[in-house]
């Protein structure tokens, strides 16, 4: 059976239409576990980043470190949260938000710091106060790397939450997973393609929010 068969077979099934196997239902999963893991990353690392890239301290140290962080394997991640906290959402959360934290972490840290530096002195001698350049100043700036980050971060946890259904949590990984131990090849090759259009979608949306993040005046001022 070539790949445009087993795509129709997978599409065509009547469980992707209706039910707790139907697409909807799965993409739905899939988006929740995903969502999720990059909100509790957000607030984890983002005030974090945005702190040392406008203190300038430790940035180095950031990078080394969410490298490091970056190359845990997150299927073993998720063995040692089952084995610690039990099958649930714990188990996928923690892979995922590993997984998400560091590069949100770098791209707070790294748009603050490339502040333009003539900006910050004119707004600090405008009477500014550290709390108010950061806010004014430095985060719109760093907002198009921030949102460069999120767009990685979140790509990233769509592709990899593919996991979930290692410890019975559904999501699109259910077709992957479910298909390879039945030897179902339509529906592992299906789910597949969902998790791609999935992180594509993912892609095309951060693409349009990066460009227009940047006020207009700041923009005048990159260029």
């Amino acid at each position: 059976m070539n790949l445009l068969s087993w795509l129709s077979q997978f599409f065509s099934d009547p469980d992707r239409r209706h039910g707790p196997d139907s697409i909807v239902h799965r993409v739905g999963e899939h988006l929740l576990f995903s969502g999720e893991a990059l909100g509790w990353a957000v607030l984890l690392a983002v005030p974090l980043g945005l702190l040392l890239g406008y203190t300038g301290k430790a940035a180095g140290l950031v990078t080394a470190l969410s490298g490091a962080a970056r190359a845990l394997p997150t299927l073993g991640l998720v063995t040692l949260a089952v084995l610690v906290a039990g099958v649930g959402d714990t188990a996928v959360l923690v892979p995922l938000v590993a997984l998400a934290a560091p590069v949100l972490l770098v791209a707070a840290c790294e748009g603050v710091r490339s502040t333009d530096p003539d900006l910050r002195d004119a707004a600090r001698g405008i009477g500014l106060t550290h709390r108010q350049v950061l806010w004014q100043v430095c985060i719109p700036w760093a907002l198009p790397t921030l949102l460069a980050g999120l767009r990685t971060a979140a790509v990233q946890v769509i592709a990899t939450a593919t996991v979930a259904s290692y410890v019975g949590l559904g999501g699109l990984g259910s077709y992957v997973v479910g298909g390879l131990a039945t030897r179902d090849y339509a529906q592992t090759i299906g789910g597949a393609l969902l998790v791609v259009l999935l992180a594509v979608a993912t892609q095309l949306l951060f693409a349009l929010l990066i460009r227009y993040a940047l006020p207009a005046g700041l923009r005048r001022a990159r260029d």
